[in-house]
């Protein structure tokens, strides 16, 4: 009965980390171990102890920070210097505008609100298809999951309980071949489509353009620096980069006030809270799991099918691109890590770091692809282009995501030689 409960409060619309919270308050009732309600409050909290996850709120506060303080237009500005002047030159713009924000903000879905409002007015300006500018705002966001600091980096490896600093570089590698493969995409479309052709700033104003982006560099700079030398752990790198970024916004910009603190905060505390009560919630659901010997099951499945890891994985991502469609990625990496990440391990000996990216990157699509589609609908509020438009133009994107899944699929070191 408890999975019938869990299907229907899950379909039912039902808030994710409620819906696991009541799943094991059911199952609980069910199995007529009451005792177990004793230590209810007590397990959730023992859920959300880690200091890692301190690292969530912390980076959330970077980016609203950022975004406030003037920081977001000055590195766009910086990126036309490298990419302006190539044919589609602002779609590159975009892109690499996007891996700046990536490495400071780590969430998909804000990177993909906070790039719309900048990047689409300014490329229907020129001359692009709205649905093509919209498109590739929201591709670029598919790099927040993938190059570090991630959000879902952070819940995988207090999940997985691995070091959260490993898996972050472990993403490196698999967001550059990433960037990479939507730079090509870019090119290819824009030959076929003769994007207009960019103009390269001369020498004053790229100086002038790069100059103003120094402080704001400063930021990724002492998120990935701090943790790749060993001088800070992830949430202390958090801590670190929420600090410069106030102080560049309020003390070199100029854009942000103190007395802008109070709503940010506000506004942080509200977005983080709802990933940390279902971090606790899947604690509890985590009795679930392990009562009824989920992942046993689901292996003695799996390996009567294959004993290839890379097939493993091709089943992996095939299932994970379901549930991505129908569920947020962050509550469906809680939901499936502690079922799926065991049977990778022990039963195919995958290393959990690929295993990680992997599931990371794939999660996320379900960003851009109905019936949620989360993303692309926050692409279409922002930048007034119809979903089926964005669509028409996303999919050259997403094929390349595929084929970098099959890569760091098949390729294990893609996403390990760095550790």
């Amino acid at each position: 009965m408890t999975p019938v409960v869990f299907v229907l409060l899950l379909f039912g619309a039902v808030p994710v980390a409620l819906v696991l919270a009541l799943t094991a308050i059911w199952y609980v009732w069910e199995s007529g171990n009451t005792v177990l309600f004793d230590s209810f409050a007590q397990q959730m909290f023992s859920g959300v102890e880690n200091y890692g996850l301190l690292a969530i709120p912390l980076f959330m506060l970077t980016g609203e920070l950022m975004n406030e303080g003037g920081m977001t237009k000055r590195l766009i500005n910086a990126a036309r210097v490298f990419v302006g002047g190539f044919r589609g030159g602002l779609a590159y713009i975009n892109l690499l505008a996007n891996m700046f924000m990536a490495a400071i903000i780590g969430s998909a879905a804000s990177q993909i609100a906070v790039m719309s409002r900048a990047m689409v007015p300014a490329m229907e300006q020129e001359g692009y298809d709205r649905g093509f500018a919209a498109a590739t705002t929201a591709a670029g966001g598919l790099l927040a999951p993938v190059i570090p600091p991630s959000m879902l980096f952070v819940i995988y490896g207090v999940l997985a309980q691995i070091p959260i600093g490993d898996m972050f570089i472990a993403g490196i590698i698999p967001g550059l071949i990433l960037s990479v493969a939507f730079a090509l995409v870019i090119a290819a479309i824009g030959i076929w489509h003769q994007h207009p052709k960019g103009n390269w700033l001369s020498w004053p104003d790229a100086r002038r353009a790069l100059l103003q982006c120094l402080p704001a560099a400063l930021i990724p700079v002492a998120i990935i620096g701090g943790i790749l030398l060993g001088i800070a752990t992830p949430t202390e790198s958090a801590a670190v980069a929420s600090f410069i970024a106030f102080l560049i916004g309020w003390l070199i910009y100029r854009e942000l006030r103190p007395a802008q603190l109070f709503t940010l905060f506000k506004r942080t505390a509200t977005n983080a809270a709802m990933v940390i009560f279902m971090i606790a919630a899947a604690n509890v659901f985590g009795w679930v799991v392990i009562y009824e010997a989920l992942p046993q099951k689901l292996a003695a499945l799996i390996t009567s099918v294959t004993q290839d890891p890379f097939v493993f994985l091709l089943i992996v991502n095939a299932m994970l691109l379901v549930v991505g469609m129908l569920i947020d990625g962050i509550a469906a990496l809680i939901l499936v890590t502690p079922i799926l990440l065991p049977i990778a391990m022990n039963s195919y000996d995958i290393d959990p770091y690929q295993f990680g990216v992997v599931m990371s990157l794939n999660l996320v699509l379900g960003l851009l692809t109905p019936p949620v589609g989360v993303g692309l609908y926050i692409a279409s509020a922002m930048s007034g282009a119809r979903t089926g438009e964005i669509l028409r133009a996303l999919w050259p994107f997403l094929l390349a995501v595929a084929v970098t899944l099959l890569a760091l699929s098949y390729f294990p070191a893609l996403s390990t030689a760095l550790l």
